[in-house]
């Protein structure tokens, strides 16, 4: 299986946006899910948000409510993490994983439901 490309990232300030690509060159067909999730340092890898493919069930951790949001590009197999007014904790390493299932919203912040995983952004946030 082609494996899970992510940009974006980098460094910014407190109350910024910023974006992270994550582009699956392999994926057919309309269905699957995809799942952003975090790690920062110290800590367990936590989930971010995730959505169908296909539409119809995307949801959002409530530590990132209201400030993220998904977004896809069928045409380049591209999904994006847009993030505004970011706050220091939300400093980590970001993931994006894909799942070949359309999972329902329950699983859908569970990573073992994932099987293809980008090699993780570095998103920093401070002054």
């Amino acid at each position: 299986q082609v494996g899970v490309v992510q940009s974006g990232g980098g460094w910014v300030q407190p109350g910024a946006s910023l974006r992270i690509s994550c582009t699956n060159p392999g994926r057919t067909g309309s269905g699957g899910t995809v799942g952003w999730f975090r790690q920062a340092p110290g800590k367990e890898r936590e989930f971010v948000a995730a959505f169908r493919w296909s539409g119809g069930s995307t949801i959002y951790a409530n530590s990132v409510k209201g400030r993220v949001s998904i977004s896809k590009d069928n045409a380049k197999n591209t999904m994006y993490l847009q993030m505004t007014s970011l706050k220091p904790e939300d400093t980590a390493l970001y993931y994006c994983a894909v799942s070949g299932r359309n999972l329902i919203a329950s699983t859908m912040p569970d990573e073992n439901a994932y099987d293809n995983w980008g090699q993780g952004t570095q998103v920093t946030v401070s002054f």
